[in-house]
C-alpha cells in the first residue's frame, strides 16, 4: 500500500472508555471556559459576610472560609493547572521527540550520553525535581513549567529512542535511503507514523501526572501562593471546613478527579 493510501485509510472510531474521556473533559473544559460568562463574577472578591454560605446565584457552590464564590475559583483553577501542564507537556515532547531522535540516528557516544542522563534523571523522585526548581523559582507558573519539563521529558526520550532504533533497521528506511531520500523525508514517512500514537498517549499521561503534581504540591503548601486558585490550595484552603460546607470542598475534589480520569481513559486502550 502507497503513502497515499495510507493517509486515505479511514481511521478506527474512538472506543468507548475514550469516548468517556472526551465527555469528561468537555465538561470540565466547559466549567473553566463557559461557566464564568454564563455567572459572572470574580474569583479574588472576597465578602466576609458572606464565609462558608451555601449556593445562590451569584456562586452556584457556595463560599468559602473567606466569602470567595467557590464555583469561579474552581473555574479560575481549571484554566490554570490544565494550561500549566499542556505548556510543559508540550515542551518536554518536543524535547524528547528531538533528542530520541537524535539519540537513535547517531548512536555512539550521543547515545551514550543521552541515555545516561536521562537515567539520572530517572533516578530521582520527579516530585523532588520540581520541589529543586521550585527552589529557585517559587510561587510561580514558570517554576512549575521548567520542573515538570525536566521531569517529562525523559518519558517521550525513552519511547522515541525505542521505537526510532527500531523504525531505522527496517527495510523500508534502508530502501528511502538507497533512493536518495533525506532525513527529513524518513522522519516524515517513516519514524513519525510510527511513533505518533505512542507520543500522543504518553502526552495524554503526562498531563494527567503534571496536573496531579500540581495539586499535590498545592496541598502541602508548595506551590501557587494564596490567593491564587489553584485546585490542590482550594484543597487544603477548605479542608478545616468540610463539615461546615462540604460542597465547597467537594467541588475542586470532583473536579480534579473527572479531569484526571478524562484523561487517564483518552490515554487507554485502543480497542473499538
Amino acid at each position: 500500500m502507497s503513502v497515499l493510501d495510507l493517509s486515505a485509510a479511514p481511521q478506527p472510531p474512538l472506543s468507548a472508555t475514550r469516548r468517556v474521556g472526551v465527555v469528561l473533559i468537555a465538561l470540565v473544559a466547559a466549567l473553566s471556559l463557559l461557566g464564568p460568562l454564563i455567572v459572572q463574577g470574580d474569583p479574588y472578591a472576597q465578602s466576609l459576610m458572606k464565609a462558608l454560605a451555601g449556593p445562590d446565584a451569584a456562586a452556584p457552590l457556595g463560599y468559602d472560609h473567606l466569602g470567595r464564590s467557590v464555583f469561579h475559583r474552581l473555574a479560575y483553577a481549571l484554566r490554570l493547572s490544565p494550561v500549566i501542564a499542556l505548556a510543559a507537556v508540550m515542551t518536554a515532547g518536543a524535547a524528547g521527540l528531538a533528542l530520541g531522535t537524535l539519540s537513535a540516528a547517531k548512536g555512539g557516544w550521543i547515545d551514550r550520553c543521552l541515555v545516561m542522563l536521562a537515567d539520572a534523571l530517572l533516578a530521582l523522585p520527579g516530585l523532588l525535581l520540581i520541589l529543586m526548581v521550585l527552589a529557585m523559582v517559587p510561587g510561580t507558573a514558570l517554576g512549575f513549567w521548567a520542573g515538570l519539563s525536566l521531569v517529562l521529558w525523559v518519558e517521550f526520550f525513552r519511547l522515541t529512542r525505542a521505537a526510532t532504533r527500531e523504525t531505522l533497521a527496517s527495510p523500508a528506511v534502508q530502501a528511502s535511503r538507497l533512493l536518495g531520500f533525506g532525513a527529513a523525508y524518513v522522519f516524515r514517512v517513516h519514524i513519525w507514523p510510527e511513533i505518533a500514537p505512542m507520543m500522543l498517549t504518553a502526552a495524554a499521561f503526562g498531563t494527567a501526572t503534571a496536573i496531579m503534581a500540581i495539586a499535590a504540591l498545592g496541598f502541602v503548601h508548595v506551590g501557587m501562593r494564596a490567593p491564587t486558585p489553584e485546585l490542590g490550595l482550594m484543597m487544603v484552603e477548605l479542608l478545616p471546613y468540610w463539615r461546615e460546607a462540604p460542597l465547597a470542598l467537594l467541588a475542586p475534589v470532583l473536579a480534579t478527579f473527572a479531569l484526571l480520569l478524562g484523561l487517564t481513559l483518552l490515554a487507554g486502550s485502543r480497542k473499538t
